[in-house]
């Protein structure tokens, strides 16, 4: 898959910036190459650092492949966009969604987080740019949805007008481009006990990115008359027993599940992650609270990890631990690997499991796989 400066249909400031002529040899320079995963990162890598406007994309075993320039480009502080459309890593390459590809990276010092429709496919995009790019942060972005249930399913979105784009997202510009006017040292090999500032100012641009994130959502809401949760969806949460914490486009029938099982007198809701990196480790806690039993709705493989299941059950546990008052009981659900919907029904099973658990006071186990267990 090959990086190149958006088409005629992204924002309006990047349809200009391949018209400026650092853009211009920029397509020059990867007319006919064939550029994998890796060296699409590198040229986009390249392109940012001269000013020159890119986004890349990629799925699956393309989003591995590409592991290697990850850390450096949010090393060198560059605010490369990545649209990601999940897809099951190989094997077996059944070309399913499965959020593995992407959290698979999740280290790797990029703001992270899940559309759950196209409207808010591109509303996160444009997100993502307004918080990567601001020079509080000045980190690269994966802005991520589902394969097929999201990707290739067709939903309505409403197309703004290219002055309010433009008012909400300046012009990019890199406070620090390669030019040679003015010279600089960029990527330059190191003593040992030069890594360690480096390190704590990439963590520090992480944390540093929360105020920025609840600012530019509301900003968003102002420009655009949209507005999103800043980090987490509360969903029926306010009476809730029991909660459900999920990401992705399977939240669209984990909703329509919570308001079933209300309609049968079960107290369940849920909370939907916009972001896992930054993990919202606040917003989680204050949604949560009260809860008696949460279920970690896992579309993602964690191999060997502390719950045997996924990846993201640990981020919660952890932020829920750290909870004023009684923690609630934690397991996690393997569901919609290898592409597999997630229906109703199995949101009823899990809704079952945690009912059971806090009749009990514990939970069974840390990771239940969903349609394998009675």
């Amino acid at each position: 898959m090959t990086s190149v400066p958006v088409d005629a249909g992204g924002p309006p400031r990047l349809q200009r910036a391949i018209r400026t002529p650092a853009g211009e040899a920029f397509l020059r320079g990867l007319a006919g190459t064939r550029v994998r995963q890796n060296g699409c990162a590198a040229a986009a890598y390249a392109a940012l650092y001269a000013n020159v406007d890119v986004i890349t994309g990629s799925s699956g075993v393309g989003v591995t492949y590409g592991y290697e320039m990850y850390s450096i480009i949010s090393g060198a502080r560059i605010p490369i966009q990545m649209a990601i459309a999940d897809r099951t890593l190989d094997p077996p390459g059944d070309f399913g969604s499965e959020h593995t590809d992407a959290l698979c990276t999740r280290d790797m010092g990029w703001l992270m987080g899940w559309a759950a429709t196209p409207q808010e496919v591109f509303d996160k995009s444009l997100l993502a740019y307004a918080i990567g790019e601001d020079p509080r942060v000045l980190l690269p972005q994966m802005v991520v949805q589902d394969g097929y249930f999201v990707s290739h399913i067709a939903g309505e979105v409403e197309m703004p007008a290219a002055e309010r784009v433009d008012e909400f997202l300046p012009p990019y510009q890199l406070p620090f481009p390669l030019d040679p006017r003015r010279p600089l040292s960029h990527g330059p090999q190191i003593h040992p006990e030069q890594g360690p500032p480096l390190q704590l100012e990439r963590a520090r641009a992480m944390e540093d990115a929360i105020p920025v994130i609840r600012e530019k959502t509301d900003e968003f809401a102002r420009v655009f008359g949209r507005r999103y949760p800043h980090f987490v969806e509360s969903y029926r949460l306010e009476d809730a027993d029991i909660a459900l914490v999920i990401s992705g486009g399977h939240a669209v029938t984990c909703r329509a599940a919570v308001n079933r099982l209300r309609q049968q007198g079960i107290k369940i809701g849920m909370a939907r992650l916009l972001w896992v990196r930054p993990f919202p480790g606040d917003d989680l806690r204050e949604a949560l609270a009260g809860v008696k039993a949460v279920g970690v709705v896992e579309t993602n493989l964690g191999l060997g990890g502390a719950s045997y299941g996924g990846i993201l059950s640990l981020d919660v546990t952890t932020a829920l631990y750290h909870l004023d008052g009684p923690r609630p009981l934690v397991t996690s659900f393997m569901a919609g690997l290898g592409g597999e919907t997630v229906p109703m029904a199995e949101f009823d099973w899990m809704a079952g499991q945690l009912g059971q658990a806090i009749e009990r006071g514990r939970v069974e186990k840390a990771a239940h796989w969903v349609g394998f267990e009675d």
